[in-house]
């Protein structure tokens, strides 16, 4: 039992045998102390004052007494207010030190037996992968690994949206003016290549749409809206979506190819296959890259029939409704939602139908306990809906869905647009990372005697931190603004930093002649800043577990950003190859290696590699 539940079992015992009254454990929240005052951990007793109706003081002392007495590992107690401090003794710290140091599995919990299932990347076949979809990517491979790390068997899925109308927007562009160009014809990488022909659709569409706007027929249209108060640019840019669907002759080919794909008419197809492998082995390329890998890949080419039948048969069940259209609907309105369409008039799915069968047939694959989709906040509704379907549906994993929503990611010059060709592609971000990391130890010169592959190894490396941890240091909830040149900083709350700490520790490993590691425990006056880093090291299976819960990997990032900062300022205190005495000298390489093994840990839960020199 880690000491954080043992101090709150002990309380609650206590509480209940003093008070008559049973207290929720998770009303006690144990915490590190702050510096500023003497103790190593914190109760915080207001929680527990309001529920039995006692002062801080009475209550505060009384379970300061108890731990005293009944935890050999508390020493003493001091009262702040509501904040309950506990000292722990010196003969635990040193035990901690040497058991964490000889457990293997250090920050990982035993199996819990479930089983989660987590969704991330997901791309459509239109385009390549862009900053978005990195901050998606890392968010899902972060988030299976920390759930990993937590006892879950962890199974890592992307469904590839490799149908609909998008990708046959690309697929039109190519076949009016692709002239036959591949991507070995072109030398352009087969995401990329299938992309510049989804922007060309988009501009050969906005041309269209352009003139049609000088027809009479767009004038007369105009002329007779309801709504005088619209001026003209406001009107036609409303009435796009409808342009498209009812007038353009570019939209209703690319209607028409949705209804050949699906009714499997061979040349759409084979056109449809070999632009998609294209873009599967451009993204495969970006996969290696960023260091992620899936368990498995369904595509909605092979779900939307299940999806598509699944309706059908909710129609039959009085689940869902038809209109005289022949459209298929579910009513939510109860559930203060609007009603949702599922299957379009000419019988066409959409991409609630898609998910509907992907659902269920990832179900009846693994028997999942929990489902993860990390999808971009502007599908909250869409993902509101969908759940509320298959809780309908009677779907047994109904209840155990979860959609981790994150926040877009745009650049200092703004948003960015895919439709305009104005994303920043996935390539070319890692490579302008990687750029700015090789800069960077240029200028430095501190690898410049190492073999060339090997500084182009580490320059790797901490351009991938800096990429990735400049994304997961930020709550997946919130917009961000991603920066390449400021991620890279080794003074800031950067990956490169937290690096920085660990090879500062390894170069210290390399230089330090053996000492006497059966006198560590005689050290006898240990330091605050080493208490610190004692305090920190202590409570990260804390902050592994507290990350899981919340599903959300800046957890992880900012604490290895604060463990490493206190690791420089202990350097700089501290002496630590020369130190007084051998007891000193063997305690503080025992916490450099404590240090070093969960930054190791923590960064690895980031996706991020650790190198042994900078």
């Amino acid at each position: 039992m880690l000491l954080f539940d043992k101090i709150r079992t002990e309380i609650v015992n206590a509480l209940h045998r003093e008070y008559g009254k049973t207290i929720d454990p998770d009303l006690l929240v144990v915490s590190p102390t702050r510096k500023e005052f003497q103790g190593d951990m914190t109760v915080i007793i207001f929680p527990v004052v309001k529920e039995l109706r006692k002062s801080p003081v009475e209550l505060g002392n009384f379970i300061g007494k108890h731990l005293s007495s009944r935890m050999p590992e508390v020493e003493a107690y001091n009262l702040i207010q509501g904040f309950l401090n506990l000292t722990l003794t010196r003969s635990f710290w040193f035990g901690f030190l040497q058991k964490m140091l000889e457990d293997p599995q250090y920050g990982n919990r035993a199996r819990n037996g479930e089983k989660v299932m987590i969704e991330f990347s997901s791309p459509n076949t239109n385009k390549p992968l862009h900053l978005g979809h990195i901050r998606n990517i890392l968010l899902g491979w972060s988030c299976a690994k920390i759930f990993a790390a937590n006892g879950y068997e962890v199974v890592k899925v992307q469904v590839i949206n490799d149908r609909g109308i998008a990708i046959c927007k690309s697929m039109l562009a190519w076949k009016l003016q692709g002239e036959g160009k591949t991507p070995d014809i072109t030398g352009t990488k087969g995401d990329h290549l299938v992309g510049e022909y989804y922007v060309l659709f988009e501009k050969l569409f906005a041309e269209e749409y352009r003139n049609w706007q000088e027809t009479p027929e767009a004038v007369e249209l105009y002329h007779s809206r309801e709504d005088q108060s619209i001026d003209r640019s406001e009107f036609f840019k409303e009435f796009k979506n409808h342009y498209f669907n009812q007038y353009s002759a570019l939209g209703r080919a690319a209607k028409e190819m949705l209804l050949k794909w699906e009714e499997g008419d061979e040349d759409t197809l084979n056109l449809w296959n070999m632009m998609n492998e294209w873009v599967y082995d451009g993204f495969e390329e970006t996969y290696r890259k960023l260091g992620v890998n899936f368990d498995r890949l369904y595509y909605e080419s092979n779900t939307w029939k299940l999806g598509k039948d699944e309706v059908l048969l909710g129609l039959k069940d009085n689940k869902f409704y038809e209109k005289e259209d022949g459209s298929v609907w579910v009513d939510l309105s109860h559930l203060d939602m609007d009603e949702k369409l599922l299957l379009r008039s000419d019988g066409t799915s959409l991409y609630i139908t898609q998910d509907i069968g992907t659902a269920m047939m990832r179900y009846r694959d693994y028997k999942i306990d929990r489902m993860i989709y990390v999808v971009a906040d502007e599908q909250n509704y869409h993902f509101k809906v969908l759940f509320e379907i298959l809780n309908l549906l009677d779907e047994p994993y109904s209840d155990g869905l979860y959609h981790l929503a994150y926040g877009m990611v745009d650049l200092p010059s703004g948003k960015m647009k895919s439709r305009e060709g104005t994303v920043v592609d996935a390539d070319d971000l890692v490579a302008d990372v990687i750029g700015e990391a090789t800069k960077l130890a240029q200028e430095k010169g501190d690898i410049s005697s190492l073999p060339p592959l090997e500084q182009q190894e580490i320059c790797r490396m901490v351009g991938m931190a800096a990429l990735k941890f400049f994304i997961l240091k930020v709550n997946p909830q919130k917009r961000m603004i991603f920066d390449p040149s400021a991620s890279v900083d080794l003074q800031g709350q950067t990956g490169p930093y937290i690096q920085n700490a660990f090879v500062r520790i390894q170069s210290i490993g390399r230089k330090a002649t053996i000492a006497d590691q059966t006198v560590f425990d005689q050290y006898e006056d240990i330091q605050e800043s080493e208490r610190i880093l004692l305090n920190q090291v202590f409570i990260y299976p804390e902050i592994v577990r507290k990350a899981a819960a919340e599903y959300d990997p800046s957890h992880i990032a900012g604490y290895c950003y604060d463990l490493a900062k206190s690791y420089h300022r202990f350097y700089h205190d501290l002496s630590i190859l020369s130190a007084e005495d051998e007891a000193a000298k063997a305690f503080r390489l025992s916490l450099n290696k404590a240090v070093a093994k969960v930054l190791e840990h923590g960064m690895d839960l980031l996706g991020i590699e650790m190198p042994e020199r900078m």
